[in-house]
């Protein structure tokens, strides 16, 4: 689920973030308006006391004009500005708004010695690559799930160097996720046990497990395509090959990075 405390905790810092770009902002809007003057009409050059004429006159018209605000015009520039900002506040507060985002289209390895999962969802969806190209995927979604024996290894090339793998290791304490998609072109297990599952479910009509929010609003998302979905599922010697991941929150006790030569894959 997409509610939790690290997304109200961004949330909550956002919207004080946004507060004081606000006010800034007004304030800048107060002084663009106090600093139109209005235009003061010459005096005839021939009168007695021009000078002092025109000196008085250019005093009672800067204390007529000089810090007035056009606020009609303040108001349609403010007004605007206000409620996207609101909008965007409370969107994030709610975690309404997607977090989609391009891949780079490279697969990577995740594996696990367990995985217990609440609220199991299984689709079919496309992802895009920075140019736009499409990949199709099976998106494998959990509400909330405990992980044992945790490993994430991805191959890139470095140049002159050779292939390079960097891994990402859970400790001896289970990992925890919430919120939880990966988007997979293959996924394993030697064994698997699922509660109350349904298999060939509409995708738009899932009511035990989710569709992450950017894909629900993409167009690559056809809501009468069949998916699966459980209470909850068990899987063990999980071996997925993945070209994405996405939660919530990710809590890994003991986490290990590194960066070897060479191919070094959990799989």
């Amino acid at each position: 689920m997409r509610g939790n405390m690290v997304v109200n905790v961004v949330a909550n810092g956002l919207q004080s973030h946004v507060l004081h770009r606000m006010i800034g902002r007004v304030r800048s809007f107060s002084d663009l308006g106090q600093s139109v003057r209005c235009p003061l009409r010459p005096l005839p050059a021939d009168r007695t006391g021009a000078r002092e004429s025109r000196s008085t006159s250019e005093r009672d018209g800067m204390s007529q004009c000089f810090g007035r605000t056009r606020w009609k015009r303040f108001a349609v520039i403010l007004l605007p500005c206000l409620a996207a900002t609101a909008a965007l506040a409370a969107g994030v507060a709610e975690n309404a708004l997607a977090a989609s985002f391009l891949i780079s289209g490279e697969e990577f390895k995740l594996s696990a010695d367990e995985l217990r999962g609440e609220g199991f969802s299984l689709y079919g969806t496309v992802d895009l690559t920075r140019e736009h190209d499409p990949v199709p995927v099976m998106v494998t979604g959990f509400e909330s799930a405990t992980i044992h024996g945790l490993c994430q290894s991805a191959v890139f090339p470095i140049p002159v160097l050779g292939p390079f793998t960097l891994r990402l290791t859970g400790g001896k304490r289970a990992a925890t996720v919430k919120g939880f998609f990966v988007d997979a072109k293959h996924l394993a297990a030697d064994q698997s046990s699922a509660h109350r599952i349904d298999i060939g479910v509409a995708a738009g009509a899932l009511t035990k497990g989710e569709i992450s929010r950017g894909d629900r609003d993409s167009r690559f998302f056809n809501p009468n395509s069949p998916a699966q979905q459980a209470s909850s599922i068990n899987l063990t010697d999980l071996r997925v090959t993945a070209v994405a991941v996405a939660a919530g929150s990710f809590d890994v006790p003991g986490l290990g990075v590194s960066l070897v030569r060479g191919r070094d894959e959990c799989f």
